[in-house]
């Protein structure tokens, strides 16, 4: 299939619009379709998804800003494939939207959608270039644009997705992995690995092995499964390596198992199992993790959102396993972000901190604040502390005295300084630095990033970190919605790259929402302050 890039329509005189009545035609120039016709369909570029098909001359492609636009709709109104096909053959507000009025059959069919991703997920896999990813980022930058939203103050925040799995018990994983490893060498006529195990292949073998064996003890049928487990991989041997069903029963036992004097138990917490482990074998990517009390079981998504006076736009986002932090999501993305051109600001809660990434941000030319800091206390007036470049040492104290001695530890920065005794003995700032007074010194230990974290402790002591603070706040709001508006917890499909597509067409709905509220002034947005 070659590609053929979609222009936006003009207007024919066969076009269905003219067979509106007037009062048809005003409601739907008042109607959605209006500002997603004017507005997001021509900001859709279909170019850079051009590689996505062959360069050959052969049968044209379906409009990609068609697929992509009816993409955000299905997700805008929660819709399923078949829905959004149905509604652009027979709904004028779709083709409208759509700029497929004038086409004699609508060009979407039920199968354009789901071959369309199934082509960014193969480009992602092999090239690792997220393209969908792109498109929605190019999009929100031209949302923004549209709003008036210049993008210098960002705000962010993280949210846990649920995958869409099953909860397994270990003996139902274990179960479940050689289970679906025996169906496998079954169907592929390698009866002769399988023997006596034949019975994981019978429809109701599960139930009745695991919910019907009442009389057999619990750690009877798992020693029971362990040792079916031994015996398929002597059997199986590295002939199967590159089976996916024989890569997940690997994974499940050398993540639930281990095997010591010739016999394979399962794992207790002494042998530390990760929270990266297999949590059910029809989604491999989601990771286990435990956050504010709660289990999550799936991904995390970091969104950026850009914010103004005229409104916010979620500027970027990122998709990953659950077990990266939001530091390393905060540090992917300024890595990823090239150097603006004016300041910007970035808005963080205290889980995005650290003296790394705030280097990373200044070289961007971005200033990272975040409203609250993690870890142990620190008095402000420690932030007075003067060090040299590499913070291997410290050149003056808050009272302006040099030390008499320091060294430091260049493994974990911390440098250990003495002063005359009388200094610090009549020092006003005594109580806040803690001091070791000896007879004639006295000692104390501190880094430079503990003056760092001072400095901004005593910074969020000021107006200006207040009324940012009191910006960041609006953010807790996008996984709310992206919750229960959005549903990312209930997607209908598995595995990091295909729920990342998903989540991506639901920020773009998400979008065009803040969009068409903007452009009919309702009112929606509560004023953002103007900081300067």
């Amino acid at each position: 299939m070659s590609f053929r890039q979609n222009s936006s329509q003009q207007m024919s005189f066969s076009n269905t619009l003219y067979g509106l009545t007037d009062r048809e035609k005003k409601a739907l120039e008042h109607s959605w379709a209006k500002v997603f016709a004017d507005d997001v369909f021509p900001a859709i570029n279909e170019k850079p998804l051009a590689v996505l098909y062959s360069d050959k001359a052969s049968r044209p492609n379906a409009p990609v800003n068609v697929i992509i636009g009816a993409m955000i709709l299905k997700e805008l109104f929660d819709l399923s494939d078949d829905d959004v096909v149905e509604n652009l053959m027979l709904d004028p507000r779709y083709q409208y939207a759509l700029h497929t009025m004038d086409f004699e059959e609508q060009p979407l069919s039920d199968k354009s959608l789901s071959r369309f991703r199934i082509r960014c997920y193969d480009y992602e896999q092999t090239h690792g270039v997220d393209l969908y990813h792109d498109c929605i980022k190019d999009l929100s930058a031209s949302i923004a644009k549209m709003m008036k939203i210049s993008g210098k103050i960002r705000r962010m925040d993280s949210l846990m997705v649920e995958a869409n799995i099953r909860k397994l018990s270990r003996m139902e994983l274990i179960y479940t992995c050689i289970a679906k490893l025996v169906t496998y060498l079954h169907k592929n006529g390698k009866d002769d690995l399988i023997g006596h195990m034949a019975h994981y292949c019978e429809p109701d073998d599960f139930n009745r092995v695991i919910y019907h064996s009442k009389s057999t003890e619990a750690d009877e049928r798992m020693d029971v499964l362990l040792k079916d487990a031994d015996t398929l991989l002597e059997r199986c041997g590295s002939s199967f390596d590159d089976v996916t069903e024989y890569q997940l029963f690997t994974r499940c036992l050398s993540d639930q198992t281990v095997a010591e004097n010739g016999k394979r138990r399962l794992k207790t917490k002494a042998d530390d199992i990760g929270s990266g482990i297999l949590q059910n074998p029809s989604d491999p990517d989601a990771c286990y993790r435990e956050k504010a009390g709660k289990v999550h079981r799936g991904y995390v998504a970091n969104v950026e959102e850009s914010v103004d006076e005229n409104g916010s736009v979620v500027s970027d986002y990122q998709f990953d396993r659950n077990t990266k932090s939001d530091s390393a999501m905060l540090k992917e993305h300024l890595s990823g972000m090239e150097k603006q051109a004016e300041e910007t600001v970035i808005i963080t809660d205290g889980a995005y901190s650290g003296e790394e990434n705030r280097a990373l941000a200044e070289s961007r030319n971005v200033e990272l604040v975040t409203t609250d800091l993690t870890g142990r206390d620190v008095d402000t007036v420690l932030g007075a502390f003067e060090f040299n470049e590499d913070g291997t040492k410290v050149l003056r104290c808050p009272a302006g005295h040099e030390p008499k001695s320091c060294s430091c530890n260049k493994q974990n920065g911390q440098c250990v300084i003495s002063f005359d005794r009388s200094l610090c003995a009549a020092c006003p700032y005594q109580q806040h630095c803690h001091p070791k007074i000896y007879k004639k010194v006295s000692r104390m230990v501190i880094s430079k990033n503990t003056a760092a974290r001072a400095r901004l402790k005593a910074g969020m002591q000021t107006e200006e970190f207040r009324q940012y603070s009191r910006l960041r706040n609006g953010v807790e709001t996008i996984p709310s919605i992206l919750k229960n508006r959005y549903h990312v917890d209930r997607m209908p499909v598995r595995r990091k790259i295909r729920c990342k597509f998903f989540f991506g067409s639901k920020i773009g709905a998400l979008n065009f929402k803040k969009l068409f509220r903007f452009r009919m002034n309702t009112g929606h947005y509560a004023q953002n302050p103007v900081l300067g």
